[in-house]
């Protein structure tokens, strides 16, 4: 199985896809631009999906469901948001179809024509705030905390399993507040803890940073991202976070009553990830020989695979195998005994590496008479025999050590793939031979944010919130600057 993927100094872009499809995460569907979530991948993002659905409800949020069908006329009343989604909106015109009578083809009933088109969800703002207003009337009614899990669609012309497709699943917070403080607050907050998700479940590193006007979210005011390198070099943003301020607010006439009595407009954020963390999972850590999942997402985090040649060493074995299972599952792991007789030994080797399971236990009759097992450990390929005594503390400390080295891996690549630099040659040298982070200079101009884009492909992917106030010129102007930001290619 490893054999068939294509290495990734060949052809990067082909061993995404061959990865994708060898480890049955996702297929392309009959509809172009849309895919298949096989049950490998969807368990993966159902880990996804607890670990943050459990994180947004300790922060106080809780879950609802708004339509999937938006009126036009919505769009219309917050003008940078429907600039911004003009392009890839999917449009409803009619309710009904019907048989043709000469061809007997099933066609469009034109006599079923819509009084509004409605739009399929490509974000929620307009819907959600449209019905704030008949939540909010008062200060006591603040804040309202409300994440939504669903599917959107943005017409994509360059689909790719994950990474960009016409539908997807995310998950969206839509919350108002009485104040401008609170509201960034919450925005704060949520990159903060789409960071601290990246970092200590994904194993995937993230710099955290404000978005540029020419880069952020269609009707915010402000959006945070986080930002991860790619293997290839490339940047993926994983998340966003966006200060809404009063836009949607006044576009939609949600008001309240103040503590003072006075008739305020309420202050909003909204917020989102989605089935793009499968991808950056997929290209931060993986290999030429499959998946390498981290311990916290994997659907299954030990497989024990027999190795027999006879049914009495089978039955021998898979008492032994059905013993450790039971007590690492007590120690609250996954695990799963492939006892299947269909497939040899070495297969299912390969299968579960391709997999990327963390740890794989082989035992055979003489480790029964040794009273040992062999222990595989995905992320280095490395084996050892270990007592059969010691099988559930070796394990559960490598889950622990495989975690921390898939991300300590990912952070010496990124810091070894990060350039400081002053000088416009050097930078188009790098973007175009040696992709990955650059900090440079910039004089703050949407002009020369676009002219660098044009030249260069490579576009302004935050002002990291830790960059310190640096005197220097603007990497392409020469004009002042006072600190530095973050230049990539990006997905």
């Amino acid at each position: 199985m490893a054999k068939e993927l294509t290495p990734r100094n060949e052809n990067y872009a082909q061993w995404y896809n061959d990865l994708v499809i060898k480890a049955d995460l996702a297929e392309s569907s009959a509809v172009r631009g849309c895919m298949v979530i096989k049950p490998y991948g969807y368990a993966i993002w159902e880990k996804i999906q607890s670990i943050l659905d459990g994180k947004f409800k300790k922060t106080g949020h809780s879950n609802a469901y708004f339509p999937l069908f938006i009126p036009k006329s919505f769009f219309s009343k917050e003008a940078a948001h429907v600039e911004g989604f003009a392009k890839e909106c999917a449009v409803v015109t009619h309710y009904r179809l019907k048989i043709d009578e000469k061809t007997g083809e099933i066609i469009v009933d034109e006599t079923a024509k819509l009084e509004e088109e409605l739009i399929v969800r490509p974000t929620s703002e307009t819907i959600i705030w449209n019905t704030y207003r008949k939540w909010i009337q008062s200060y006591r009614d603040l804040p309202i905390l409300i994440n939504q899990w669903a599917n959107v669609v943005r017409w994509e012309m360059r689909p790719r399993l994950f990474l960009r497709t016409t539908e997807f699943l995310w998950q969206e917070g839509h919350t108002a507040h009485a104040t401008e403080q609170e509201a960034v607050e919450e925005t704060e907050k949520i990159i903060n803890l789409y960071a601290d998700f990246a970092e200590n479940y994904m194993g995937v590193p993230v710099i955290k940073g404000r978005k540029t006007e020419e880069e952020r979210f269609a009707g915010a005011v402000d959006t945070y991202a986080i930002e991860a390198l790619m293997q290839d070099g490339k940047a993926l943003q994983c998340g966003t976070s966006h200060f809404l301020g009063q836009n949607f607010a006044k576009a939609f006439d949600v008001k309240f009553t103040s503590k003072e009595g006075k008739l305020e407009h309420v202050w909003a954020t909204s917020w989102g990830v989605s089935t793009r963390l499968m991808g950056a999972l997929i290209m931060a850590h993986s290999d030429d020989n499959g998946l390498v999942l981290p311990p916290q997402l994997a659907p299954i985090q030990v497989v024990i695979i027999p190795i027999y040649k006879s049914g009495e060493d089978m039955q021998r074995v898979s008492e032994t195998a059905e013993k450790i299972k039971e007590e690492l599952e007590a120690s609250g792991l996954t695990v799963k005994f492939d006892n299947r007789d269909t497939h040899k030994p070495g297969w299912k080797f390969s299968e579960y590496e391709m997999k990327g399971v963390p740890v794989r236990i082989a035992i055979g009759p003489r480790d029964l008479e040794n009273n040992t097992v062999e222990i595989a450990r995905r992320d280095t390929l490395e084996k050892q025999v270990v007592s059969r005594n010691s099988v559930d503390d070796v394990v559960r400390g490598l889950m622990e050590e495989i975690q921390q080295n898939i991300y300590r891996k990912s952070l010496d690549f990124r810091r070894n793939n990060t350039f400081m630099v002053d000088d416009w040659d050097e930078f188009k040298d790098i973007i175009e031979n040696r992709p990955g982070f650059v900090l440079a200079h910039w004089d703050g101009t949407r002009e020369t944010e676009l002219k660098i884009k044009e030249e260069t492909k490579a576009t302004i992917r935050c002002i990291p919130f830790d960059a310190e106030i640096e005197k220097g010129k603007c990497i392409y102007t020469g004009n002042p600057s006072d600190k530095r930001v973050l230049f990539a290619i990006a997905y």
